[in-house]
C-alpha cells in the first residue's frame, strides 16, 4: 500500500486513483497470515478455537471412478508402460492443467524394475490428459515420449512449485525430485529449476545430507518446505529405531537448505521398542503430510501406512495397505488431525481395476495435487495397486472432488437448538474487510463482532448482529445493518458465529469462514 501511495504522489496522482494491493489479514495469536482473503475452516481449531453445542460432521469427497492417466501397458518404449504414480504435482496455469508424475517401467523383464522418469502430462480440463512428445529422453531406443531429462533418471517423485515472486524467470518453476545418490544406499532429493516446467536444470549436488522420501514441496510463509519421511534410518525416544513418521526440511531461498529437521506430524511409537522400526507391523506415516497453502492454513493428507511387512524387509509385498487421514497446520511444519484417528479417505473408496484382475492391497498416494478449480476442490492422487507378484506391478492417477473448502463442517450437536463459534483473533485492514460464509441454512446465522478479550461491540453485536440473505452456498455475504467493519480499522476483533436450529429438520453446517481485505482505493486526503 505504501508504494501505491508513493507512487501516486510522484506522480501527481490523486490518492483515490492509487492502486491498492490487497492487505494481509494477520492472526496475532497463531502467528499466521494471508494476503488479500483468510480461510478459517471449520476444522482448523486453531482459527476456531472456541465452541458450544458444536461437533464436527466430515465430509466424504466423491471418487471419480474412471482413472485419469493408466500406464501404456505392452508400449515398452512408453516411460510409463508398467505404472503412472502421483507422487507428483498438478498446476492450473493460463487456461491449462499441467501435471508431472513419476513412471515405472520395465528394463529387459518384469524383473528388471525402473524407477523413474520424471513425465509430463496437460489436459485442457484437468479430466482428459495427453502426453505431449518431449524428445528429451531416450527409452528402449525411442525419444518419442514425454519424459522429462534430468540427471540420474531414477526418481519416485516430483514436487513442483511456481514461484512468481522469483524475480528469475529461469527459477520459475521449482523442482524437489526424489533420486537415488550414486552410493544406491537410501533414496535422497536432488533441486531443478525451469523458466517453463520442461525444460529443467538440476542441482550439482544433494543438499541435505540425509535419507528422506518425501511426498509434497510447498511454499508457505517465505519459507519452502520439504514434507517427507526418514529412510532407512528413524529414531524414537530413548534411541530405538522409528517407524515411518513425517518431517519437514526448510529452505529460505531453495539453494540453501537447513541440515536439521522438524517433526511435522508423528503417530505413536510401539510401547515396546522393540517392536518399532520400518520392518515392524503397525500403522505409520507413509512420507509425510501433502498440503495446500492458503495463506493463513494448510489443508492435506497423510498416507496411513498399515504396515505388514515380509519377514526381514521393510515392505509387505500383497499385505501393506494405505488410507489416507487429513490434517491441518497454521505454520506448515506441525500437522494435526482434525478429527484424531479418522480416516477420511479408504484405500477401497478409490480403488485399482487391475487390468489382469490380481488380488492386491489399495495405497493411496498423496502429492502436491490439491488445487481449487472454480467452485470445486479438486485432489489428484494415486493408486497404487501392491501386488503379491512384481511382474502384476500398477499403478494409475486418479481424481476426488468436494464442493470448494467443504473439508467438513461444525453443526450442532444432537437435541442442541443453537451453537456458538468464536474465530481466534485477527487485525481488521485499513481499508475494512468483508465476511462471507461457506456453509447451508446461513440465513439462520448470526455474525457478532467483539474485541480481542471477547468484549462486545454493541452496533455489531446482538440485536445488530451481521446476518446472510443467502440460505446455502460457497460465499454467503455477511452484513451489518447499522455498520461495517471498516470503522474498525486497524483494532483487533473477534466473530462469534451463531448457529440455530429452527425446525426439527434443520441441519446447519459450517464449512468456512472468510475474511476478505477491501481493495477500495482510500478517500483522497482533505
Amino acid at each position: 500500500m505504501l508504494k501505491a501511495l508513493l507512487f501516486a504522489a510522484i506522480c501527481g496522482l490523486p490518492l483515490c486513483a492509487a492502486a491498492q494491493t490487497p492487505e494481509a489479514i494477520k492472526f496475532p495469536t497463531i502467528g499466521s497470515q494471508a494476503i488479500g482473503r483468510a480461510t478459517l475452516l471449520a476444522i482448523d481449531d486453531y482459527s476456531l478455537p472456541l465452541r458450544k453445542n458444536l461437533c464436527y460432521y466430515m465430509t466424504k469427497p466423491t471418487v471419480r471412478e474412471e482413472p485419469l492417466l493408466t500406464p501404456r501397458r505392452g508400449d515398452t518404449s512408453a516411460p510409463d508402460h508398467v505404472a503412472c504414480h502421483f507422487y507428483g504435482t498438478v498446476l492450473q496455469e493460463e487456461g491449462k492443467f499441467r501435471m508431472w508424475y513419476y513412471a515405472v517401467g520395465w528394463i529387459k523383464e518384469p524383473t528388471d524394475f525402473q524407477e523413474g522418469p520424471i513425465c509430463y502430462a496437460e489436459s485442457d480440463d484437468g479430466i482428459h490428459w495427453t502426453r505431449p512428445n518431449l524428445g528429451q529422453v531416450e527409452i528402449n531406443g525411442s525419444r518419442n515420449n514425454n519424459a522429462i531429462d534430468l540427471p540420474r533418471q531414477k526418481t519416485q517423485g516430483t514436487f513442483i512449485v511456481r514461484d512468481d515472486d522469483d524475480p528469475d524467470p529461469q527459477r520459475r518453476y521449482k523442482m524437489v525430485y526424489e533420486n537415488r545418490p550414486k552410493h544406491d544406499k537410501y533414496m535422497s532429493v536432488r533441486m531443478a529449476t525451469s523458466p517453463d516446467g520442461i525444460k529443467w536444470t538440476a542441482g550439482t549436488d544433494y543438499p541435505i545430507d540425509d535419507g528422506l522420501e518425501p511426498c509434497a514441496f510447498y511454499k508457505h510463509d517465505g519459507f519452502y518446505f520439504i514434507n517427507a519421511q526418514f529412510a532407512p534410518n528413524g529414531f524414537s525416544e530413548g534411541g530405538h529405531k522409528a517407524g515411518r513418521q513425517g518431517f519437514v526440511w526448510l529452505s529460505t531461498n531453495f539453494k540453501d537448505w537447513l541440515q536439521e529437521s522438524g517433526e511435522s506430524f508423528t503417530l505413536p511409537e510401539p510401547k515396546d521398542p522393540m517392536e518399532r522400526g520400518l520392518d515392524k507391523p503397525g500403522d505409520q506415516v507413509h512420507l509425510g503430510c501433502a498440503p495446500v497453502s492458503m495463506g493463513n492454513v494448510l489443508v492435506g493428507f497423510y498416507a496411513i501406512w498399515h504396515a505388514h511387512p515380509n519377514p526381514g524387509d521393510w515392505f509387505g509385498d500383497g499385505t501393506t495397505s494405505g488410507d489416507w487421514g487429513l490434517v491441518v497446520s497454521n505454520d506448515g511444519q506441525h500437522f494435526r488431525e482434525a478429527v484424531k484417528g479418522h480416516v477420511y479417505l479408504h484405500g477401497s473408496e478409490s480403488g485399482v481395476k487391475h487390468p489382469d484382475g490380481v488380488d492386491h492391497q489399495m495405497i493411496l498416494a498423496q502429492g502436491n495435487g490439491i488445487i481449487n478449480v472454480g467452485d470445486e476442490t479438486r485432489i489428484y492422487h494415486g493408486r497404487w495397486a501392491n501386488t503379491k507378484e512384481w511382474k502384476d506391478y500398477y499403478g494409475e492417477i486418479a481424481l476426488a472432488t468436494l464442493p470448494r473448502d467443504r473439508w467438513g463442517a461444525l453443526g450442532l450437536i444432537p437435541g442442541a437448538q443453537a451453537g456458538t463459534v468464536w474465530t481466534a483473533p485477527f487485525i481488521v485492514p485499513a481499508n475494512g474487510c468483508r465476511v462471507t460464509i461457506n456453509g447451508e441454512q446461513v440465513d439462520d446465522m448470526q455474525v457478532e463482532v467483539a474485541d480481542e478479550r471477547f468484549a462486545f461491540n454493541p452496533a455489531l453485536s446482538g440485536a445488530n448482529a451481521g446476518t446472510s440473505n443467502k440460505t446455502d452456498g460457497l460465499d454467503c455475504p455477511v452484513a451489518w445493518a447499522s455498520g461495517d467493519l471498516k470503522s474498525l480499522a486497524g483494532k483487533t476483533i473477534r466473530l462469534r458465529v451463531h448457529l440455530n436450529r429452527k425446525e426439527a429438520t434443520d441441519e446447519p453446517r459450517l464449512f468456512a469462514v472468510y475474511i476478505e481485505s477491501s481493495t477500495e482505493p482510500l478517500a483522497q486526503a482533505k
